[in-house]
């Protein structure tokens, strides 16, 4: 199982195994296939909840959706450089509450690639006191990245504006794959700067879904 992981997300953008080591922390589950990145300053692995807008933070996801369905997006797509893997492991799952996956690939394709590396775009709240201009298509030593967040990037360019505007409209029209993480130790691994996710409506009765997340800077 474990010797796929590399190789079937380098080949899908994603893989998933199922009820791996149900009773693991999170980091010992993660170390078994990657290296742990520390993106967040305050802890490795974090516990995501469905919240409804009125307990949520109003410049978070869940409180501009609630327990509705988050858009697709890049996990942490408004800095320089997102962490290259993502990690999703089931505590509490539901089969009708699934996560959303989107090829970015095919995004590529839908929009050109020549558009995307054009399109500049900047974070909607500026770090550090100053905007930082980005591409929706960044190229780096590991090859190419798509960063998507429509909530939280903005254009800032003329390129930029016609390039999140093909890309809204390509998401509509490309391919998407649902996977549930429904039985503990399901855990979804994602190639961050390939795919995009998202996550489904939380229906009533799925409230105490709870995922774990980390993020990854290599995998084996």
């Amino acid at each position: 199982m474990l010797a796929s992981v590399a190789r079937d997300v380098a080949a899908a953008g994603y893989t998933v195994l199922r009820r791996y080591r149900a009773d693991a922390l999170m980091e010992a589950v993660c170390s078994d296939f990657g290296v742990l990145a520390s993106v967040r300053e305050d802890r490795l692995v974090q516990h995501l909840t469905p919240k409804s807008k009125d307990v949520a933070g109003p410049t978070s996801y869940s409180g501009m959706y609630g327990l509705g369905e988050f858009p697709f997006h890049t996990d942490l797509a408004h800095l320089r450089l997102p962490p290259r893997y993502l990690a999703l492991r089931c505590v509490v799952g539901f089969a009708e509450t699934p996560t959303l996956l989107l090829d970015g690939a095919a995004l590529v394709h839908a929009v050109g690639r020549s558009l995307l590396r054009r399109a500049v775009v900047k974070p909607r709240r500026p770090q550090n006191g100053r905007f930082v201009l980005m591409q929706l298509l960044q190229q780096t030593q590991a090859g190419d990245m798509i960063r998507w967040d429509d909530v939280f990037l903005q254009p800032a360019s003329r390129a930029g504006e016609l390039g999140m505007s093909k890309v809204k409209e390509a998401i509509s029209a490309v391919p998407t794959l649902s996977i549930a993480l429904s039985e503990p130790g399901d855990t979804l691994v994602i190639d961050n700067w390939r795919m995009l996710h998202a996550r489904s409506p939380i229906p009533p009765g799925c409230e105490r879904r709870l995922i774990e997340r980390a993020y990854l800077e290599t995998i084996r």
